[in-house]
């Protein structure tokens, strides 16, 4: 009796495969986008997410450092005065 209801479990697993195949067609196993008219899937719209993330990031520390050479380490050197 097990084995027969996993073989139905295994069976209609299968046949919703199969109904999805049926349904979307040459789209079957394709990535999704994010819109209809915008040809950009979902993966492409994380990576580029991770990608402006981390440059903001980098911008920040950046802004940071520039902001200690000119406050500090400038006027320490005699590079500048501040006033």
């Amino acid at each position: 009796m097990i084995k027969s209801k996993s073989n139905n479990k295994l069976r209609s697993v299968m046949g919703e495969s199969k109904r999805r195949k049926a349904a979307l067609g040459d789209k079957y196993g394709q990535e999704e986008t994010i819109l209809p008219w915008l040809p950009i899937t979902k993966a492409q719209a994380e990576r580029f997410y991770k990608l402006t993330t981390r440059g903001a990031w980098i911008g920040i520390a950046a802004l940071a450092v520039v902001w200690v050479i000119i406050r500090f380490i400038g006027p320490a050197f005699g590079w500048w005065d501040l006033q």
